[in-house]
């Protein structure tokens, strides 16, 4: 028995009908990866999943006389035009107690730049027990040309992290910064195929 092909109208229907499915499982899919990241960001920063530090709790005050040294790093993605880096190398704090470090952006533009941070700390282990209490991560920072600014950080280590088996012989944390160009300027600028990994315009707080 011979099979009877479709009529060009029918098939013109089922392309149609194929190319409108394809097209909307591709949109799905570019919405689902640019809602991953602030989402995955904000999960990472309540949970201090992946060395990421805690948000919104205030300093209960020094325990103790225990100290933690913590260290500042700085890095720059290379397509963001600015100079970022710790103003000092490391702090001593003890446990439970507020400590307060400055990092320093400036913009070698010629024109306005927008660039946005993420954070993390490490060893990894430690996420859940640093702190942030004020912190310009996770939003647009706009520098205009040759403008430097202070870019403040408090923070504070919790005094449970000596009592756990597994970070109870940790002494020193390092805290890493990276600034990347933010989505919205790489847009602007015609730069966005280059502005790196972990832009966004969306702010988490």
């Amino acid at each position: 028995m011979m099979l009877q092909r479709p009529d060009p109208e029918t098939l013109a229907r089922r392309n149609r009908r194929m190319a409108f499915g394809a097209f909307g499982f591709v949109a799905f899919m570019v919405g689902v990866s640019f809602a991953a990241v602030p989402l995955y960001d904000l999960f990472c920063r309540v949970t201090g999943f992946g060395g990421t530090p805690m948000i919104g709790q205030a300093a209960p005050g020094a325990v103790g006389e225990q100290t933690i040294t913590v260290r500042f790093n700085a890095n720059t993605q290379p397509n963001l035009p600015w100079r970022f880096a710790p103003q000092q190398n490391a702090v001593t704090v003890r446990l439970g107690e507020e400590g307060v470090a400055f990092y320093t952006a400036r913009n070698l533009a010629n024109g306005p730049v927008m660039g946005v941070s993420t954070y993390n700390v490490t060893p990894e282990v430690v996420g859940r027990y640093f702190h942030k209490t004020a912190c310009f991560c996770f939003e647009e920072q706009t520098l205009e040309p040759g403008q430097t600014v202070d870019m403040p950080l408090a923070f504070w280590v919790d005094p449970r992290i000596a009592t756990d088996p597994a970070t109870r012989d940790i002494r020193t944390i390092t805290v890493s910064y990276t600034f990347f160009r933010s989505l919205n300027d790489a847009e602007r600028a015609g730069a966005l195929a280059n502005a790196g990994p972990h832009v966004g315009n969306t702010r988490v707080r």
